[in-house]
């Protein structure tokens, strides 16, 4: 079936739209992390899966709508997007409700801490002012929510914005 002028270039904003938002969003994470000096719990990491796998889908749907491929192939790719956003959402809101004490988080939360010095005699400075993550304690709150909250409701917007285009597409 042949898509319509108007139907390929929604389908095009819906795969560019949340492609752009997930790079964006991870972008901001990884800011965070490097810029800012946050180091990431592993839940935090966890997060991050769905837009790393999400964005290369996200590319061929805004190619596939681009240059006009089968409109099943842009819908069945947007719904793909939209599908994992749903899984980032649903593990950052078990990562809000473990930060908030709703229930029990993982039996361990430890990452690697980049930027510990591996000089033996700024090691022991190190450990004073470098602190491990915590999964339960939010390292920072903007306006009342943590990085997973945000990540909860950037999560629901992308996958509304895939999820849309796939069905109007």
């Amino acid at each position: 079936m042949l898509a319509t002028p108007l139907q390929s270039s929604r389908r095009l904003a819906s795969s560019l739209l949340a492609t752009l938002g997930m790079a964006a969003t991870v972008g901001g994470a990884l800011a965070f992390q490097y810029i800012g000096g946050y180091i990431p719990c592993a839940l935090c990491l966890m997060q991050r899966d769905p837009y790393y796998y999400g964005i290369p889908v996200g590319i061929a749907a805004t190619l596939s709508a681009l240059l006009r491929g089968p409109q099943w192939l842009t819908r069945g790719l947007l719904a793909i997007v939209g599908i994992m956003m749903l899984v980032g959402a649903g593990i950052a809101v078990y990562h809000a409700g473990v930060e908030w004490h709703f229930w029990e988080g993982p039996a361990t939360c430890a990452t690697t801490a980049t930027g510990v010095s591996s000089n033996v005699g700024d090691l022991l400075g190190d450990l004073d002012s470098k602190h491990g993550p915590s999964c339960t304690d939010a390292a920072l709150r903007v306006l009342g929510l943590s990085f997973a909250g945000w990540n909860v409701i950037a999560s629901l917007i992308l996958a509304a914005i895939a999820l849309r285009g796939a069905a109007k597409a």
